[in-house]
């Protein structure tokens, strides 16, 4: 059932970024709870192997809300369950490849500082 499943949260999370007021957080995809047991292999995955199992939850959160709208984060320690902090950092910049520089600044540090009020701290 994972089609049908994925299916019914992307229509979810289309209608809830049509809330403008609203930004996505685009990580934790590595916790246990995921689904993917990649704590019981006997490797961790790669970073190449995380970005491809994540990319369609990651793309259409981005593509729902905008690149003005999300911010990539991860959930360590709770991560370390399925990956390295490195290679978990390394997946999400392969997600986001092909994004122009200033998506990709949006998406890694200028959302979370203009969200969180950093820069006025």
């Amino acid at each position: 059932r994972a089609d049908e499943i994925f299916a019914e949260w992307a229509r979810s999370i289309t209608e809830l970024a049509q809330c403008q007021n609203v930004v996505v957080k685009l990580g934790g995809l590595g916790m246990k709870m995921a689904g993917r047991a990649w704590h019981k292999r006997p490797q961790p995955p790669s970073s190449t192997e995380l970005a491809e199992v994540w990319e369609p939850y990651l793309m259409h959160c981005i593509e729902a809300f905008g690149p003005s709208r999300g911010m990539f984060e991860s959930n360590f320690p709770v991560d370390r369950a399925s990956c390295g902090y490195g290679v978990l950092w390394n997946a999400l910049k392969r997600v986001a490849a092909d994004f122009s520089v200033d998506e990709k600044s949006a998406l890694f540090h200028d959302n979370a500082a203009r969200i969180y009020r950093i820069n006025e701290i």
